[in-house]
Formats: C-alpha cells, sequence, structure tokens
C-alpha cells in the first residue's frame, strides 16, 4: 500500500452514494454538516457553493469541487446570503430535480454528477486532515486525464442501469475520490503532504513503512531503505511529517490496527501480528492509549457505524 491509498482507506466507510441532479430557474439546496466528503461535477449551465462561514465559489461546466470535511453547504442558481440560503433551500437530494422552481429569463439548467462518501474521522491520516474544507477543481483540470474519464464513465453509468452497475458505480466512485486528491496534491504543492511525497528521502521512508508495517524497522534499518544517513532521515522526516519516523510508525501500526477491526473480522491476536506488535496485550494497551478505549469496544462502535451508514 502507498500512502495516498492507506489515508483513504483508514477513514473510509461502506458504499458511497451518488445520483445526477437536473434543475433550473431559481433553486437552492442544503446539506447539513455529515461525517463523510462530498463531491460535485457540473455538466452544464453555472450554480453557486455557498459553505457555511465561507465565501461563495462560483460553478461553471466542467468544474469538479470536493467537500472533503462534510462541511455544511448550499448550492444555488445565484450567490444568494448564505444565511437566506440556509432558511430557503430544500433538503439536498434527488427530489430536487422534481421541484418545480420559478424561472427568470438568463437562467440556464444545471446539471451536476453529486456523490457523497461515508468517512471515520476519529482519527484522520493528516494527509486527508490537510485537506482544505473545499478543493475546487476547475475545468482547466482537464490536463488531469484521469479524472476527466472517471468523470465520463460515472456520468454513463448513471444515465442508465447497466449490467454490472451495483460493481461499477462503487468502483468509479472510489477512483473519482482517489483521482480528485492527486489533482488537489498537484495544484497545491505549497501543502505538507504534497512536499512530503516530493521529498525523495520521506516519501522512501513512508513507502517502506506502510507496505510492510509489521516489519521490525529501526531507524538505521530504515535509513538504509531511503539510502541516506540515520541523522539525515531523522531530521527530514521529522521536519516535514511532524514526528520521528518510529514514532510515525507507533501511530500507523494503531491506525492501521483500528481500520483492520473495523473492517475484518481477525482475532486481536492475528491483528497485532498483521501490524507488528508481539501479543494482544501489547496492542491493546496502545490501543487505548491513543484511542481512549479497547479494541473490542471499539469494533462494537464501529459496527454500529457501518449500520447506521448502511441504513442512511
Amino acid at each position: 500500500m502507498d500512502v495516498v491509498s492507506d489515508a483513504i482507506s483508514a477513514v473510509h466507510l461502506g458504499h458511497p452514494w451518488s445520483h445526477r441532479l437536473r434543475t433550473s430557474g431559481t433553486w437552492s439546496a442544503r446539506l447539513d454538516p455529515y461525517d463523510g466528503a462530498g463531491f460535485y461535477v457540473v455538466l452544464k449551465g453555472h450554480c453557486w457553493l455557498l459553505t457555511d462561514g465561507g465565501a461563495p465559489t462560483p460553478l461553471g461546466v466542467g468544474d469538479a469541487v470536493l467537500l472533503p470535511h462534510g462541511t455544511g453547504h448550499v448550492l444555488a442558481d445565484s450567490p444568494v446570503d448564505t444565511a437566506v440560503a440556509k432558511k430557503e433551500a430544500v433538503p439536498f437530494g434527488p427530489g430536487l430535480a422534481e421541484t418545480q422552481p420559478r424561472t427568470r429569463p438568463g437562467h440556464y439548467e444545471t446539471e451536476m454528477l453529486c456523490g457523497r462518501y461515508w468517512l471515520d474521522c476519529s482519527r484522520m491520516h493528516p494527509l486527508m486532515a490537510e485537506l482544505p474544507e473545499v478543493v475546487h477543481l476547475p475545468s482547466r483540470v482537464s490536463s488531469h486525464l484521469e479524472l476527466r474519464a472517471a468523470i465520463e464513465l460515472l456520468a454513463g453509468e448513471l444515465d442508465e442501469t447497466r449490467p454490472g452497475s451495483c460493481v461499477a458505480l462503487p468502483s468509479l466512485l472510489d477512483l473519482l475520490l482517489i483521482y480528485m486528491i492527486r489533482a488537489w496534491m498537484t495544484e497545491a504543492p505549497g501543502g505538507a503532504w504534497p512536499r512530503v511525497l516530493g521529498d525523495p528521502v520521506t516519501a522512501a521512508a513512508l513507502r517502506a513503512l506502510h507496505s510492510n508495517p509489521a516489519e521490525p524497522w529501526s531507524n538505521d534499518r530504515l535509513a538504509a531503505e531511503a539510502g541516506v544517513s540515520r541523522p539525515t532521515l531523522a531530521r527530514r522526516f521529522t521536519a516535514l511529517v511532524g514526528r520521528p519516523p518510529m514514532a510515525y510508525l507507533a501511530w500507523w501500526r494503531v491506525i492501521r490496527a483500528a481500520t483492520l477491526l473495523r473492517d475484518t473480522p481477525d482475532t486481536l491476536a492475528a491483528i497485532a501480528d498483521q501490524v507488528g506488535y508481539g501479543s494482544p496485550y501489547a496492542l491493546s494497551h496502545a490501543f487505548q492509549r491513543e484511542f481512549g478505549t479497547t479494541p473490542g469496544r471499539y469494533r462494537a462502535q464501529a459496527a454500529a457505524r457501518s449500520a447506521d451508514v448502511r441504513t442512511d
């Protein structure tokens, strides 16, 4: 696994939700804050995104936008006052297309791809946590060919029910999330984690740790893997990541254990072996120190959250 894949897998819950929205005239729709990430892609016309406490963002044809932290927001045909929009907006969803909005001259029919990912935000990887509230990818991101291809394929799947759609849709939505994060990393190289993954030494060390967290890593062995001296690795890794290599590994092992508790039926002993702990007791102690609860209670709470996602 690579860092970006691991960062997404650590928080991803259940199957994403999506639909194609068409509306026109005067309209506004409200989505309250939630534990997850949402996206919009404008296929036709234009609209405005008004996040809670943020500046209005105009969206035109070809624009994609990711809201990675589930920020409450309003989508509207014009940049109305956010307080007014909150009061007058209808709940966001497929039903918006069934409303009969008042039309005004000069307003365009708007067509969008919309979707939502359910996320476990209890311990986000710093790469995910660093994403801004709104990742706006204007139509110029057409240079990201894989993002454009995923959008076109998703639009086609949403147009009509086809054989295999139940598998194709969630897979395409997961691809779209990855491609939007990749595009953000390319468009915002000043971010901390684009710098981390752009540094060859730190990136090599992270690849090694994420590829096999159960290995008995040491600073000397990791430095050899990255092709530098131990002091060089410690200095560059700590400066960029914000914690020393072995501290990062200890943290990641517990986060990885939480993912396995949530997503697999594996025993605590098996999970301890997979993430590099010598015994279930050692893992349980480290887990409780990080999460403030036992692995067993965490697994039960995660199962309850997953059930809520499935029934939402």
